[in-house]
């Protein structure tokens, strides 16, 4: 199990007066074990659950199915196993509980994802214990990265943005959407990754559609094309979109993604410790309306364990939180996206990237390709 996540973990059960947290969503059971049990994203009732007591030695918990994978990875930590198809998970889970001294404490639970019958029959099998959210304080921990998250969201960003430069490098007019989707994959994977997320290839008119994948749509002079994947490893994420054109740029695309490419550098020179992000997404809408663009409701947000995690560049800059602000914070990683969908010219464009808040400013982590001119494909 990650120490400097256990560390965090203990300062937020201090703070909150709690006696143990348990995590139960695939991201934050990631955030602590350090890697993600295959199938709990895949089927929820697959729980897989980490067990952190203040104080005291933590534990994992998990389904029969995925015994073997989480004893080879976290071999030294203790593990509660249920059995699918006969034990009643929520009971084996309080019954755990109780054995490390838990049945009367105060424990910190994530209601957002824990199903509502799963977690009224835990608190059945617990009738003495007080069970309280804490989702919004991992959410909160979350948003500030250790060195070491860091460092693999950079090379989770390198990946994705080489395996979509390989990708259009490698297909000419004539290829298939699924020309560019073959390269992309095996790329992904052959540059490290583990798996991928949001695979998104839409060429021609299909650029203005904001995540469909790949068809067998030929690719035609003219056409601009819009490719996103996240890469993954341990559960962590980072995407990266590039747009390109077949040949020859339509008309005003070159002009809008000058745009794009000013909006990209306005934002990296904006976002320091202490920034507002709803400064920041202001100033993207009044660059947009420069070229009468229609606006969008975020124009970057929190990256890491999920697609998107707080805070957002956006209207609201914490999700459920309409209204107000957000500040950025150092080690904030954030991935930002200058786009429109609907230009008005018959293509959307995209330019994408991943940044690390640094003390004075930030940096680019999604380096490999050059954006500041659209890419060329044939």
């Amino acid at each position: 199990m990650r120490q400097a996540i256990l560390d965090k973990l203990q300062g937020l059960m201090k703070d909150r007066s709690l006696d143990a947290v348990i995590t139960s969503s695939p991201e934050n059971f990631g955030y602590v074990a350090g890697f993600v049990a295959p199938s709990q994203p895949l089927m929820r009732h697959r729980h897989a659950m980490a067990i952190v007591p203040a104080g005291g030695t933590p534990g994992l918990f998990c389904v029969d199915m995925e015994e073997t994978t989480v004893r080879r990875e976290a071999p030294d930590t203790s593990l509660s196993v249920w059995r699918e198809f006969s034990d009643d998970p929520m009971q084996v889970l309080a019954s755990t509980l109780e054995g490390m001294g838990l049945a009367r404490a105060c424990l910190g639970l994530e209601l957002d994802y824990l199903p509502a019958g799963d977690f009224a029959r835990l608190a059945g099998f617990l009738p003495h214990a007080r069970l309280v959210g804490v989702e919004k304080d991992l959410s909160r921990l979350r948003q500030i990265k250790t060195p070491e998250e860091v460092t693999l969201i950079r090379r989770l960003s390198r990946i994705a943005d080489q395996a979509i430069a390989d990708s259009l490098a490698a297909v000419r007019a004539g290829d298939t959407e699924l020309d560019i989707a073959a390269v992309l994959t095996r790329r992904t994977y052959e540059l490290g990754a583990e798996n991928f997320k949001l695979l998104i290839v839409a060429t021609g008119e299909r650029s203005q559609l904001p995540n469909v994948g790949p068809t067998a749509r030929k690719l035609q002079r003219g056409d601009v094309c819009r490719v996103e994947i996240f890469s993954v490893i341990g559960g962590y994420q980072a995407g990266v979109c590039r747009t390109a054109y077949v040949q020859e740029a339509p008309p005003m695309a070159e002009d809008i993604w000058r745009l794009m490419v000013e909006c990209k550098y306005a934002i990296l020179d904006q976002i320091r410790p202490g920034a507002s992000c709803l400064d920041v997404y202001r100033d993207f809408i009044a660059r947009l309306e420069t070229m009468n663009l229609p606006p969008i409701s975020f124009v970057g947000h929190g990256i890491g364990l999920h697609l998107h995690e707080d805070p957002y560049i956006g209207e609201t800059p914490i999700l459920g939180a309409p209204g107000g602000d957000a500040r950025i914070e150092q080690d904030m990683v954030l991935g930002f996206e200058p786009l429109c969908y609907r230009t008005g010219y018959g293509f959307g464009v995209q330019n994408k990237d991943v940044l690390h808040v640094t003390g004075d400013g930030a940096t680019l982590l999604s380096d490999y390709t050059n954006t500041d001119t659209l890419i060329r494909i044939g």
